[in-house]
């Protein structure tokens, strides 16, 4: 089971810069009240959401690709700009083979607050893993998270965070973390709604994946969270394979124990997929550029800046946070997912910001 250590080890390692990107994440958002009790669990199997991100289900029988979409600019432009570049022999026009739109995924294709889905795993599985390690009664960061004495896991700071990163991400082969997820994803749920979080994926958002699909586009999620992480449950939720999923990884070790192959993880950083991390993971996953790209904060900055920077048509677009009632309202000075920069530069270079209040008329699929 997953306990390695970070102890001696220096910022390289698995929590060095990922937990760095995620420090003020944990320190700031891991700590409001409702992140504060453990995940409550569902006692049934989720339904599949596939079908609603794997392409014609959403479009069938309507000539609207977008019908959870107000008319509007925003909605105008994503059809306008799909139909100049699968029109052949337009000016426009786009290739299949370069047809590539990347995602970011918390806040983007589903809720990341009030903290990302990965984070309430770590919390979870230090819990889960607790009677394996007496020590940590007595050993913080994990006796902050055991006794729910969330100061005192502030106060442990980035080694803390590391601590616990190295401990539920490290020192497992890749099908035992594959698995660790999957189980647990197939039951936590979220403390507002108290719904599957992979029930919070966003109902407008499926449609574009399914239009795009459907309009011969390749979709990369590109998300800074942990690559093995999306990649348990991507395909299941949202119809895309574990192979078109870029995040941050850790280093991997091939290792032949008692005569069987497997890749262990490391407690060791090899990317992170955050800010300009996000355009050396495109170029190394997919060696392309998209012609597209979907995010929601400063950290898909740069993602949308090397996409829409190329020669052709191109797409940008920053979902914009701003439905309290329905999902939350955040931007600049949001402890998660915060836009600021992309909110003052978006109309500038021509990317588009999609009001969750104005442009969408469901956030989830449930509320169908």
């Amino acid at each position: 089971m997953a306990g390695a250590s970070l102890r001696g080890m220096s910022g390289r390692g698995y929590g060095g810069a990922f937990a760095r990107s995620l420090l003020v994440v944990t320190l700031c958002a891991l700590f409001v009240s409702a992140g504060c009790k453990s995940t409550h669990h569902a006692s049934h199997e989720p339904a599949s959401l596939a079908q609603g991100g794997s392409g014609s289900a959403l479009i069938a029988g309507s000539e609207d690709p977008l019908p959870s979409w107000n008319d509007g600019p925003t909605k105008a432009a994503l059809l306008d700009f799909v139909e100049r570049v699968t029109r052949e022999g337009g000016p426009d026009f786009v290739p299949a083979d370069a047809r590539i739109a990347t995602f970011d995924n918390d806040g983007t294709l589903w809720s990341e607050q009030p903290v990302p889905v990965e984070l309430a795993f770590v919390i979870d599985r230090v819990k889960a893993l607790a009677p394996q390690h007496p020590e940590w009664k007595h050993q913080q960061p994990f006796q902050g998270v055991l006794e729910g004495d969330l100061k005192a896991v502030a106060a442990s700071g980035e080694r803390g965070l590391m601590e616990l990163f190295a401990a539920t991400h490290a020192g497992v082969t890749t099908e035992q973390f594959d698995a660790t997820v999957t189980q647990w994803i197939a039951m936590a749920t979220h403390p507002r709604f108290d719904r599957l979080y992979t029930e919070l994926v966003y109902q407008p958002m499926l449609e574009v994946l399914a239009m795009l699909r459907a309009s011969g586009f390749k979709i990369f999620i590109v998300s800074g969270g942990d690559v093995g992480f999306m990649r348990a449950w991507a395909e299941r939720v949202y119809g895309i394979p574990p192979e078109q999923v870029i995040g941050s990884r850790a280093k991997l070790r091939y290792e032949v124990r008692d005569g069987t192959p497997s890749l262990m993880l490391l407690p060791e950083l090899d990317l992170l997929d955050d800010k300009a991390g996000k355009p050396v993971g495109i170029q190394q996953v997919i060696g392309r550029r998209p012609i597209a790209a979907f995010g929601n904060s400063d950290g898909d900055f740069e993602m949308l800046e090397w996409t829409t920077s190329g020669k052709g048509p191109r797409f940008g677009l920053f979902v914009h946070h701003t439905d309290a009632k329905r999902e939350w309202a955040y931007d600049r000075n949001a402890h998660s997912g915060k836009l600021s920069r992309g909110l003052d530069e978006a109309p500038r270079r021509g990317w588009f910001l999609a009001d969750m209040k104005r442009d969408w008329k469901v956030i989830y699929p449930f509320e169908q």
